[in-house]
């Protein structure tokens, strides 16, 4: 398939600016496995669940990844952590005139200086002086995703982060976590439904074009996950009992899956560069629930293969006349896979 064939046009006033006035405000498109639309709040994600479904979240947590700093020469340099790699080393996307070399330094406060290690490729791996993540969020910003227009505020940093984030990491948040308060959690409880959780740390490269026309020549970037035994046990047990592994988010999808690849999910860690697309046979998740997702991108690869294709095209279709709100901050989709049907 081609790049083109993930396209569609969006209204640019559909893309959320700002989260709703109440976390869990938000509209949800129920895509019925017969591919039959029906207009939903979240509110009823309750009704939409059975007993014997098992959650599987991702309990990432945003760093504050977006940096500002000098170069020795006293050009500006802004930098965004994509994934921590050691205690005092990351790898970092970096903006500048010209790129910082080798063995030159970044100077981000009077006290804090970073040593450029080596290039890989469109990173930078810089070495710390002091841990990290002490570093981020001493000096750090929320980095709020490209097509989010506004400085981040202190709203952001609560909002922009999901009420069950427990393992920094992530510079993007897994955005369908977003719409869980903790009363909502509790309501599932009650009702019987299990949790579980992942942790997927989502890289910057989640926001990076596919640059190429036939999608079979895309490489996916990578990031770290973790698996519980915990979850597999859970996953195991929810199949025993008849019960639909319900995907909160694409990344706990992605790390599910890609501990599944061998036609059985294992605990553990490590990376992955996974990518689905259409034609690809999912081995552990029946249901998904998602946000709305950039034209030509990847994640909207993943939720076509999910649904369907045709599926897929016409439940946005219905959502941009619906006007429902796009991307992190917007509305949810609760899809379910025509296979589980």
């Amino acid at each position: 398939m081609r790049v083109a064939d993930f396209d569609f046009d969006l209204p640019s006033d559909l893309i959320a600016q700002f989260p709703p006035a109440v976390r869990g405000g938000s509209r949800l498109l129920h895509v019925e496995a017969t591919g039959t639309l029906a207009d939903r709040w979240f509110s009823e994600l309750p009704t939409l669940l059975r007993a014997d479904d098992l959650l599987v979240m991702n309990d990432t947590r945003v760093i504050k990844a977006r940096l500002f700093g000098t170069k020795e020469s006293g050009g500006k340099v802004e930098l965004l952590v994509e994934r921590v790699t050691g205690e005092f080393e990351a790898l970092a996307f970096i903006r500048a005139s010209h790129a910082p070399k080798p063995g030159s330094r970044i100077h981000l406060a009077e006290d804090l200086t970073l040593e450029v290690l080596a290039r890989q490729d469109d990173l930078t791996q810089l070495r710390f002086p002091r841990p990290v993540l002490d570093v981020l969020d001493q000096v750090g910003r929320l980095p709020l995703p490209p097509y989010i227009e506004h400085t981040p505020t202190a709203d952001d940093e609560a909002r922009y982060q999901t009420v069950y984030a427990n393992e920094p990491g992530a510079v993007a948040a897994p955005t369908a976590g977003l719409h869980f308060d903790d009363a909502m959690l509790q309501a599932l409880r009650e009702q019987g439904i299990r949790t579980a959780q992942v942790t997927l740390h989502v890289g910057a490269g989640t926001f990076q074009p596919v640059r190429v026309d036939d999608i079979a020549e895309h490489r996916m970037h990578s990031e770290r996950y973790t698996i519980p035994q915990a979850t597999v046990d859970a996953t195991q047990e929810t199949r025993a009992r008849g019960g639909r592994v319900v995907a909160v988010g694409t990344t706990s999808l992605r790390a599910l899956e890609a501990a599944a690849q061998s036609g059985k999910l294992h605990a553990g860690s490590g990376e992955t560069d996974i990518f689905i697309t259409p034609g690809y046979r999912f081995q552990v998740v029946d249901v998904l629930l998602t946000n709305f997702h950039l034209p030509r991108s990847t994640l909207l690869m993943l939720v076509s293969a999910f649904a369907g294709v045709d599926t897929l095209r016409a439940a946005y279709a219905h959502a941009i006349k619906e006007r429902y709100r796009f991307f992190s901050y917007g509305d949810a989709m609760f899809l379910e896979s025509p296979s589980s049907r």
